[in-house]
């Protein structure tokens, strides 16, 4: 040992250059995994919500159809059943109506 350092023995760069390319491979798979369990972990934190979510929308469609057939109901006494609900009917297809067209100018916005 002439300059008192170790005596190693250098690697050859092919043999370098491959150990590089398994070290970025591997790298690439951790950090795959890492961000799968990034979402799942995300995924199953939504989970919760969105099945209450979907139950407080069926609530609500139901909330509505009963609102509406108590306003059929409720025109019909004033000028009949058929003429009670057709205005029900019409009154609620105005209102879908305007927040479709709601939904589209703000589609548009979008684009």
């Amino acid at each position: 040992m002439p300059g008192g350092g170790a005596d190693e023995e250098e690697k050859p760069f092919g043999e370098l250059f491959s150990d590089l390319i398994d070290n970025a491979e591997a790298y690439a798979k951790a950090e795959l995994r890492l961000a799968k369990a990034e979402v799942e972990t995300k995924v199953e934190g939504a989970k919760k919500p969105a099945l209450l979510g979907a139950g407080a929308l069926l609530f609500l469609t139901a909330g509505v159809v009963v609102l509406c057939m108590t306003m059929a109901l409720a025109l019909a006494t004033l000028v009949g059943p058929l003429a009670g609900g057709l205005i029900a009917a019409a009154i609620t297809f105005a209102i879908a109506y305007v927040l479709y067209a709601l939904a589209t100018k703000e589609l548009e916005k979008l684009k």
